[in-house]
């Protein structure tokens, strides 16, 4: 899978695990109340991965 040049909001965070991630081409969202309140905003399911590295 090609990555994206530009970084999503994982780039802000700490975690090797999600920093591996920042570059994806996915709108990825750390755990937390901003994640929460879009799918409850958008009447959507949140998808959780819990990692596999």
């Amino acid at each position: 899978m090609p990555t994206n040049n530009k970084p999503n909001r994982l780039i802000a965070e700490k975690s090797p695990y999600l920093l591996q991630h920042a570059h994806n081409p996915v709108d990825w969202f750390p755990w937390g109340d901003e994640a929460f309140d879009k799918a409850k905003r958008e009447n959507k399911p949140v998808l959780v991965s819990i990692g596999y590295s």
